[in-house]
């Protein structure tokens, strides 16, 4: 009888222990705008920040694709809104942020996810100065009025977190992506300089750095047979990385669990930056 009592309380902490680790990852009662949340990295995030509590904000340039991911987390039981924006222009992005807060009366959570390559990076600035601005504005310069337009908010309420979605092309030496490279190594120093300014008012800013993930984005790299086998050859896990690992990355450093986590650029690349080819 003692053996049976012992075990059940041991099974009772067990379980007060499991609840309180998902309590840890919870987002329950928090309203999170995710922009490029309609594919690749930005809708899984968005789907996993849906299932841990969140009111979700689904935000792209593509407007059936918002209704469609905001649909589709609805008939799941989770909330969500659609709100469709260009993060290359301003007056939209002011739009975005003032319909999340009319829909849901506040953003606890920003993740920047919206970004790519506008136009091709021919190398030199002084060649190509029309690429390096579209490039620059739309993975930077967005990032900088989001964040500004955000943050001030976060801080009036007490707390926020901030999630900028670099890559590691951002902390390596480029030839081919420069004005890519450029603006996501800034990002990194972007959620620095946040976590510096915002940290007193109990805002968080980190970044992500993804390595090759598997999405629509990177399709042209992994459909590449021979660059495949020397990038997977540079990667300690051997593998591509899937947009839910980055994913889960995003939801501990905007939950409690990464509750003293600020400035952190995370790295998820399976090994990638740190091997030598080994």
């Amino acid at each position: 009888m003692q053996a049976q009592t012992a075990q059940a309380q041991s099974i009772g902490r067990s379980q007060a222990g499991f609840g309180a680790m998902i309590e840890l990852f919870s987002l329950a009662g928090k309203t999170a705008l995710v922009t490029g949340s309609t594919s690749g990295i930005g809708l899984a995030i968005a789907r996993l920040f849906a299932a841990a509590g969140a009111n979700v904000v689904i935000s792209s340039i593509d407007v059936p694709a918002c209704e469609n991911v905001a649909v589709s987390l609805k008939s799941q039981g989770h909330s969500a809104f659609a709100l469709p924006c260009d993060v290359t222009k301003d007056g939209e992005m002011d739009a975005l942020v003032a319909g999340t807060v009319a829909h849901f009366g506040a953003i606890d959570a920003l993740v920047v996810n919206a970004g790519g390559q506008p136009a091709p990076d021919a190398g030199a600035l002084s060649d190509n100065s029309a690429a390096y601005d579209a490039t620059l504005r739309l993975n930077l310069w967005q990032a900088v009025r989001l964040t500004d337009l955000v943050a001030p908010r976060m801080a009036e309420r007490g707390s926020g977190s901030i999630v900028l979605i670099s890559s590691l092309s951002g902390l390596r030496g480029n030839k081919s992506i420069g004005a890519y490279a450029l603006a996501k190594a800034a990002l990194a120093q972007l959620a620095r300089n946040l976590a510096v300014q915002w940290g007193p008012r109990n805002v968080r800013a980190n970044a992500i750095s993804p390595g090759l993930i598997s999405t629509p984005f990177s399709r042209g790299m992994t459909e590449n047979e021979s660059l495949m086998a020397r990038r997977l050859q540079n990667t300690p896990l051997r593998r591509v990385g899937l947009p839910e690992e980055v994913a889960g990355a995003a939801l501990f450093l905007t939950s409690a669990a990464g509750g003293f986590v600020t400035g952190h650029n995370l790295v998820v690349d399976g090994g990638t930056l740190i091997t030598d080819g080994s």
